[in-house]
């Protein structure tokens, strides 16, 4: 019965993306009908202007909004069930805020511009995730180091600790920023918002691996999830390593973090809202939930970035305003209902 039910909510979603990437494709400032967008699509009567507008501007924009919200979306389902916080969130607890702040710094001692990429800085951008995963590595260390007690991983500790690493490399990237050139500092702050308007297809080619080998690590490790709920005294009578598989879990989840913000910059709640709507959809089973919670998190960032798009046009928003007004109250209303 549950597999019936993931199969019909799996297939409900991926149309929901399907449509939500149509509708983002069709529309902006240079409109385009379905029959426009079907024969440039399959290469009938194809112009160059049309080839300009889906392939080189709007279709990397769609994709890279839809595997940024999928790789959030997995490291949220990670965190909230590595730590049996429903509050736990990439961006809550440090590590968006770990590989950010590497990314800044990077920017700045190697003038790269992740909003505005010329085709001779490839090598820099394909780099860029590592520093990334660098910085966010060095949160994960610093939480984890703090957040141990008697061997074993205090999940209340890793949460505060998580908080307050935030903070930190917030205002550690805050520094750098302020000291880079007016030019790169009105870039590097576009990008520190959440930005994907100037993707490309450097950008997927950057993150794609990252989301292919870390993705499939981690969903194969997914039954794992469901252990982690039960008592420590347990899990452990089962004969599993569980400090060891967090650790692991927990590397890898930086490694799709840093991935994610390399090309998009610091979206938050995309990690808090997809968990919890797909458990609310195919409940608390993490080889079912964790692929819908993707799909989630694709549609919640295509439509998001539609918006950003399209609402105040001429003027584009940044996507990550645009998640957090939604993020914002929808965390505030599960901290009403935990406390409840």
């Amino acid at each position: 019965m549950q597999h019936k039910k993931w199969l019909f909510m799996s297939g409900t979603l991926i149309l929901l993306l399907l449509l939500a990437m149509y509708i983002h494709l069709t529309s902006g400032a240079f409109a385009m009908t379905t029959p426009e967008v079907i024969k440039t699509l399959l290469r009938i009567e194809s112009t160059a202007q049309f080839d300009l507008v889906i392939f080189d501007f709007r279709l990397p924009r769609i994709i890279t909004a839809a595997l940024v919200g999928m790789g959030l979306a997995m490291v949220g389902v990670v965190l909230q069930g590595i730590t049996k916080n429903a509050l736990a969130d990439p961006g809550i607890i440090g590590i968006n805020a770990g590989a950010g702040c590497a990314i800044v710094i990077f920017m700045f001692f190697f003038q790269v511009e992740l909003v505005n990429v010329e085709i001779n800085s490839l090598l820099k951008i394909l780099i860029v995730p590592l520093f990334g995963f660098v910085g966010g590595a060095i949160a994960a260390a610093i939480i984890l180091a703090i957040s141990y007690k008697q061997g074993r991983m205090d999940m209340q500790k890793l949460i505060l600790t998580g908080i307050a690493i935030n903070t930190g490399f917030s205002a550690i990237t805050l520094f750098w920023s302020l000291k880079m050139d007016e030019g790169d500092y009105q870039a590097a702050a576009i990008w520190m918002n959440g930005s994907i308007y100037n993707s490309n297809w450097y950008f997927v080619s950057a993150m794609l691996p990252w989301l292919i080998i870390l993705g499939i690590y981690i969903y194969r490790k997914a039954y794992l999830l469901d252990y982690f709920q039960l008592e420590e005294e347990t899990v452990l009578s089962l004969g599993i390593s569980l400090e060891k598989e967090k650790v692991k879990l927990l590397l890898a989840s930086v490694g799709l973090v840093s991935a994610c913000v390399s090309v998009s910059g610091s979206i938050g709640f995309i990690g808090l809202m997809a968990p919890h709507i797909a458990r609310q959809l195919v409940g608390i089973h993490h080889r079912y939930m964790m692929p819908v919670s993707l799909f989630i998190g694709a549609i919640l960032l295509v439509f998001s970035d539609y918006i950003a798009k399209t609402v105040f046009s001429p003027v584009e928003l940044s996507v990550g305003i645009v998640v957090s007004l939604v993020g914002i109250p929808y965390f505030l209303y599960l901290l009403v209902k935990s406390k409840g």
